[in-house]
């Protein structure tokens, strides 16, 4: 679960310049679910591809996204394997116990202002709303809704490079979260999918979200999904370097073995 919702930093520029290299820190905050406590990771994009390392106590869990191959590769520092997941039979699954005709989206300016790591933020409040078959079972449709404040850096370096990616990856169906937790939770993958799909029209990088994830139901099940779902969570930048970053981050070590997955 504290997977599925870290690296959530998208821009969109309009304009196409050279590409570069993009590295992003950021400190993670959450609550819920049974769990809180605060994680530290570093992003890293190179054209098509991403790696985030997020450190959990004596070991760093790391995701390596390849939007042109359409791979995730997902280990950690502790095991010389790594999970292989197939990005695109992983979302047509999804899809099936996602109504994506429910989403609802509003991305609106609330004209406040702030300063996140030395860069002056707006501030804009967000709502992602979406319908979803926990688990893919019918009798378990829920509602899910992401709700918020997010503060955005017009002129942060590597906007344009971090909103090729996101763009290209959203066009392409990805969710960016673990395929496993997907499975369980379609709808909040989804909805996040979404609300990146939003950030990105607003031309600047997050440098703070601040997230309240809510499901909901009807019937019995609606007190107990209420319950479940109340999930908080914050992640701000720290620092963000436009810069090269090696090739070689961007696959698992070698050596590892490669266990394929469904």
């Amino acid at each position: 679960m504290k997977r599925a919702v870290l690296t959530a930093v998208l821009a969109l520029g309009l304009a196409m310049p050279a590409f570069a290299d993009v590295t992003l820190k950021q400190t993670t905050t959450g609550k819920g679910m049974g769990m809180s406590g605060t994680t530290g990771g570093t992003t890293y994009i190179k054209g098509g591809k991403m790696r985030t390392d997020v450190v959990m106590g004596d070991k760093t869990m790391t995701t390596i996204f390849d939007v042109d191959t359409q791979k995730m590769y997902s280990f950690d520092s502790k095991k010389k394997e790594a999970d292989v997941f197939d990005m695109a039979a992983v979302g047509a699954e999804l899809s099936k116990s996602v109504d994506m005709s429910s989403a609802k989206a509003s991305f609106k300016p609330n004209g406040q202002k702030k300063e996140i790591s030395g860069k002056s933020a707006a501030g804009y409040d967000m709502q992602v709303s979406m319908d979803a078959a926990m688990g893919g079972s019918k009798e378990m449709s829920m509602t899910v809704t992401l709700q918020g404040p997010v503060w955005i850096v017009a002129d942060a370096p590597g906007a344009a490079d971090y909103a090729r990616f996101y763009k290209t990856a959203v066009e392409k169906g990805w969710i960016f979260s673990d395929p496993r937790a997907a499975k369980a939770q379609p709808g909040q993958a989804k909805a996040m999918a979404e609300m990146y799909n939003q950030i990105a029209a607003t031309g600047g990088i997050p440098y703070q979200t601040e997230i309240q994830i809510k499901l909901g139901g009807g019937g019995p099940m609606g007190g107990l999904l209420a319950k479940m779902g109340n999930v908080t969570m914050t992640t701000t930048l720290d620092a963000v370097e436009v810069g090269p970053v090696a090739e070689d981050l961007f696959a698992p070590p070698a050596g590892y073995k490669l266990n394929e997955k469904k």
